[in-house]
């Protein structure tokens, strides 16, 4: 069998042609008499364009242009009711602390920029207010954390791209101090945007994030496509892409290498989330392909107290990972995980194709209430395959509270050799099965094929499938 890094190597130029033919935004830098001409497409053009080296950017990969940055779009902010504007990031190597972007604006990496974070702590911003859904901080039980590297909150129309530049969060001494318990306060992630809403982000290269990689959370109208996200897979808790009680997202045409769940959505902890009540909606996720051995491809929690409701997620390729479809929670978080949609999945070399628990069972404090149970159903999947896997499935629901309405259809697994375990594990579930391979235990009724519609993923769009983008351009005759 090849190794994991040989696996990677395999697969991952494949891929990415394969999944960026469906991404709108693609991009194309030519050279002329005038010096160097872009075209992209995003939700938005802009009025105003600046490079970062017009506010005194170095990009040799040693000075520090954390003050560009923050003096470059408080500039540009003046633009916001003039047609926004744009910042580039030019050719070389940007280290960067912490920088919070504005409304109607645009950041641009070009395809030789690269834009890294420092590790120098003070000039790390740092927030010290506790998330509202969650109660403390994910890395220990403190409120506050190190601020993102790229962090917005309450804007409107904001874009990150860029013709696959990349920005390198130079995670290891962060991963070095969670793991020897060294961190007070909890790592930052890469990009981070709050209480906003039509936000692009897309055509990157995020490489060795402290934590989870993008995360929008409190925002609507959310756009995720071609993204490429690659960290070791020993690295801790460094997901793909977060939509954290968000409305209307789409994540598309995304590769993702991860040492933990390549996307995990979310909506608050226990009782916090209960309390805000701030459900993820209306999710679609397209032509995905995530490499991750010891987390899920799509996990819906284990932080779902706000509710996670219509999920649409098809054309996925997983390999060498732990699990294709994961639901975690546990008695105490409450909210609901409903109306799950699954197809055309392709999986190679996993540990379990399905995996739902009711017993996921950390909290954010002794606050929790007991009695408070999720609410589980209607999860559907449709028209999948899997190879090489250890366990067809385990399904385990909460005693008293029995996860219902799941349905499984046109499904064949294969099982790896010389497995000694039974292919399906099923307690406290109810719900339907059709054509799969190998049967699934008794709580999946059998049902004939065609004499119901089992599992059929629905087919009228939803509004962020109507978002669309435009052809914007910059040009500039000297990046430097």
């Amino acid at each position: 069998m090849l190794q994991l890094s040989e696996m990677v190597m395999a697969v991952v130029f494949a891929v990415l042609l394969a999944t960026t033919k469906g991404v709108e935004s693609r991009k194309a830098w030519r050279e002329n008499a005038e010096g160097e001409y872009l075209e992209y497409c995003v939700i938005s053009c802009r009025a105003k364009s600046a490079s970062l080296t017009d506010f005194g950017g170095v990009g040799d990969g040693t000075t520090s242009n954390t003050k560009a940055f923050q003096e470059a779009i408080t500039y540009l902010s003046q633009y916001e009711s003039e047609g926004g504007s744009q910042l580039v990031v030019p050719p070389g190597k940007w280290i960067t602390g912490s920088f919070n972007l504005t409304s109607h604006f645009t950041l641009h990496l070009h395809k030789d920029a690269v834009l890294v974070a420092s590790q120098d702590e003070c000039v790390i911003l740092f927030r010290t207010t506790i998330i509202s859904f969650y109660g403390r901080g994910r890395d220990n039980t403190e409120g506050g954390r190190f601020i993102s590297l790229i962090f917005g909150t309450n804007l409107t129309d904001v874009v990150i791209t860029g013709d696959n530049g990349t920005i390198d969060g130079q995670g290891e001494v962060w991963w070095q101090k969670f793991k020897r318990g060294q961190l007070n306060y909890t790592r930052p992630y890469l990009i981070e945007i709050m209480y906003s809403e039509n936000i692009q982000i897309s055509n990157l290269t995020l490489v060795n994030s402290p934590s989870w990689n993008v995360h929008p959370i409190y925002s609507s109208n959310v756009l995720v496509q071609g993204i490429t996200i690659l960290a070791p897979v020993t690295s801790p808790n460094t997901d793909g892409i977060n939509p954290d009680s968000c409305t209307n997202t789409r994540i598309e045409d995304c590769y993702i290498v991860s040492g933990d769940d390549c996307i995990a959505v979310k909506s608050g902890w226990d009782e916090y989330g209960i309390a805000f009540r701030m459900p993820t909606k209306q999710l679609v996720i397209r032509r995905l392909t995530c490499i991750s051995p010891f987390s899920a491809v799509i996990a819906l929690g284990s932080e779902i107290s706000g509710g996670i409701q219509v999920v649409r997620a098809e054309d996925i390729v997983a390999i060498n990972s732990e699990s294709g479809v994961r639901i975690k929670t546990a008695v105490g978080r409450g909210g609901f995980v409903k109306d799950i949609y699954v197809r055309g999945m392709t999986m190679k070399t996993m540990k379990w194709a399905f995996w739902m628990t009711g017993n996921y069972g950390s909290h954010a404090d002794n606050g929790y209430d007991p009695y408070a149970l999720p609410v589980i159903q209607n999860i559907n999947h449709h028209e999948m395959a899997a190879e090489n896997v250890t366990m067809a499935a385990e399904l385990e629901g909460i005693p008293g509270d029995p996860f219902t309405g799941i349905c499984k259809s046109n499904v064949t697994i294969t099982l790896a050799k010389n497995v000694k375990k039974l292919p399906w594990n099923c307690t406290d579930v109810a719900g339907i099965s059709s054509c799969v391979v190998p049967q699934p235990c008794e709580a999946l009724a059998y049902q004939v094929p065609g004499s119901v519609a089992a599992c059929n993923f629905p087919e009228e769009s939803l509004p962020i499938d109507n978002v669309q983008v435009q052809v914007c351009s910059y040009g500039r005759k000297h990046w430097r």
